[in-house]
């Protein structure tokens, strides 16, 4: 609750007739020219065939295919959602999204190096592979246009959306917050620039842009939140106005959630379904159980496994290490300078208000293009992704399995533009949404999902019904959930909880695939564990993956590196000196134990 002290009229909108310097523009003129000129560049290259189109010639170094990875993850939407589940619950509401962690972890592990090995465009494209017949091939398909032009258009939506709020907050000064009339114009304009370089260069463009574009985001961040936290006069000021601004203001600061409280910011519950189920159960855009998405694209991009692996790993410690901090203090800033945020319905827009209010000539210019920069890494990502989709898994699949690179490009093109169209719709229609709460909608309609996708690789019963029954139960069992349970989080648990058993039964109820297609993904990707155990005797010859309990512990130690970094800067930051030395003590401990258990399953093999 807000505390009653102070006045309470709501965050108001500043009249500003200028709220752009001629500095300002330019800065943003320039970004938009480098980010067009790099689609220019790679257009030829990207022209060449469908490989070079959407996975850039298979030839990524590590470095690269990581930072788009971690490029991607950094939306306009991502320094929104995480104020906004400050307002709500404090530093720990983010707990939503590092949650995720271990799972991220077990991907560079345990799944970096399948993915590989299975050498496919799309996520999509391994159902082929690991199931066989005709409900493969309906699988494929249908999982192919339920990511591309749904679940996809959601994400694109609600990342615009943001972008929208962005723009309306800071261009515009708040003016046309009330009356939308401007909406579909910015909408429009965004995707007409992401649209030039997005389908002329395919991803070579996507990831070039991707590594300029997480620079400038990160230093605009960290050059944003110094000035945040210097208008409220320091953390130490940050601190005290937060804690006696608000009733219950010490749980503001708190990494665990007090859940003795007379009035928790976070409830006991939602803090357990986060951490013990969100990560293993749902299907979630870039954290995905077991992979998938735009992550596996990348994979799939890199030039070796061992590319894929370190890819990976650099995406994980980044995401979770390197950029959290910049976001909170702002979103901590943005508690202290506007008291009743918490009251509005969408807490998120304070991070944009702060750039409206507070960034002088010029600055406002570069938290413009950092937006710019997180925006249109996101959605060229999302774009070229969902165009592999219904260029190889429907078109090329089903359509014209014999045609030839210069036609597949072609089509890859136009896929591009139908995709632009279709999210352009999307955004439209999820203006205005509250990004936090966005995220957990789509992880709850995912619920159930996630586990099925990462014991396929290991469990040979697993067939193709397993998956069609999980991604309708879970559609369905959320349709119905949803009329009955306000909370996303609780609607993930029950939904999850009902999807597992029903998938689950589906799975012993129907066949198991053939013994060819078990031992044509059991020779090519060479899963380790007992879960083969009826292929490893049909083929003794294979050199599966050894050490599957190791990989699990390194990836436990991985995640010990990130939930002591996290917490460890922070008490750094507050003036917490010994704790903080002692949290950042113990991840280099878990550091060095992650790369002893790295060696031993093989490491070294990997990085020659």
């Amino acid at each position: 609750m807000v505390a009653s002290a102070g006045p309470k009229p709501g965050p108001t909108f500043t009249s500003n007739d200028m709220p752009l310097a001629t500095i300002d523009w330019v800065i943003i003129g320039c970004y938009f020219v480098l980010a067009s000129g790099v689609g220019l560049y790679y257009r030829k290259r990207a022209g060449s065939s469908l490989s070079e189109y959407f996975l850039s010639g298979r030839s990524l170094p590590w470095w690269l295919a990581g930072t788009s990875m971690i490029a991607t993850s950094f939306a306009a939407d991502t320094p929104l959602a995480v104020t906004g589940l400050v307002a709500r619950h404090g530093i720990a509401g983010n707990w939503f999204w590092w949650s995720f962690a271990l799972g991220g972890m077990i991907i560079v592990f345990v799944y970096a190096r399948l993915w590989r090995r299975a050498g496919v465009m799309t996520d999509v494209e391994l159902v082929e592979l690991r199931y066989g017949g005709k409900p493969a091939a309906f699988l494929r398909g249908f999982r192919a246009i339920y990511i591309s032009l749904l679940v996809n258009s959601i994400i694109v939506g609600w990342v615009t959306a943001a972008m929208v709020n962005v723009l309306k907050f800071t261009v515009f000064s708040g003016t046309e917050a009330e009356t939308g009339s401007s909406d579909w114009l910015i909408i429009l304009a965004l995707f007409a620039v992401v649209g030039v370089y997005s389908t002329l260069s395919g991803l070579w463009g996507v990831v070039v842009t991707d590594f300029v574009q997480f620079a400038v985001a990160m230093v605009g961040s960290v050059v944003f939140a110094y000035f945040c936290v210097s208008h409220v006069g320091g953390l130490d000021a940050l601190r005290e106005k937060l804690t006696s601004g608000y009733e219950g203001g010490e749980q503001i600061l708190s990494f665990i959630p007090d859940f003795t409280a007379a009035d928790p910011w976070m409830p006991l519950n939602v803090f357990l379904i986060m951490l013990f189920v969100q990560w293993w159960a749902s299907w979630y855009p870039g954290s995905e159980p077991g992979g998938g998405g735009s992550t596996v694209q990348r994979m799939a991009s890199c030039r070796s496994e061992r590319d894929a692996l370190l890819a990976t790993l650099w995406f994980q410690l980044a995401h979770y290490c390197l950029r959290p901090w910049p976001w909170l203090l702002v979103a901590l800033s943005a508690l202290a300078v506007y008291p009743d945020l918490r009251t509005l319905e969408d807490p998120g827009v304070g991070y944009p208000m702060l750039i409206r209010d507070l960034a002088p000539a010029g600055l406002k210019g570069v938290m413009l293009v950092t937006f710019f920069a997180a925006y249109m890494s996101t959605i060229s990502t999302h774009i070229n992704w969902a165009a592999s989709y219904l260029v190889g898994d429907v078109y090329r699949r089903f359509l014209r399995p014999n045609a030839e690179q210069v036609e597949l490009t072609k089509v890859s093109r136009i896929a591009t533009v139908f995709v632009l169209v279709v999210g352009a719709g999307a955004s439209w229609l999820m203006r205005g949404i509250a990004v936090d709460e966005a995220w957990k909608f789509l992880a709850a309609l995912g619920a159930g999902t996630g586990a099925v996708f990462m014991l396929r690789w290991f469990w040979w019963r697993i067939n193709a019904w397993s998956e069609l029954s999980a991604m309708v139960a879970s559609l369905f069992y959320f349709i119905l959930v949803s009329q009955r349970v306000a909370s996303n989080e609780h609607r993930l648990a029950i939904v999850a909880a009902l999807t597992i058993p029903t998938w689950l039964v589906v799975t012993f109820l129907t066949a198991p695939e053939s013994r060819e297609t078990l031992d044509r993904f059991y020779t090519k990707i060479r899963p380790g564990g007992a879960g083969w155990a009826p292929a490893a005797e049909r083929n003794p010859g294979v050199e599966v993956d050894r050490y599957l309990g190791s990989s699990i512990v390194a990836a436990l130690m991985a995640t010990a590196v990130v939930y002591l970094t996290i917490p460890g800067l922070g008490y750094l930051l507050f003036g917490r000196y010994l704790a903080g030395v002692l949290a950042l003590t113990g991840a280099a401990v878990a550091s060095g134990l992650t790369y002893v258990l790295a060696r031993r399953i093989g490491w070294e093999n990997v990085t020659q």
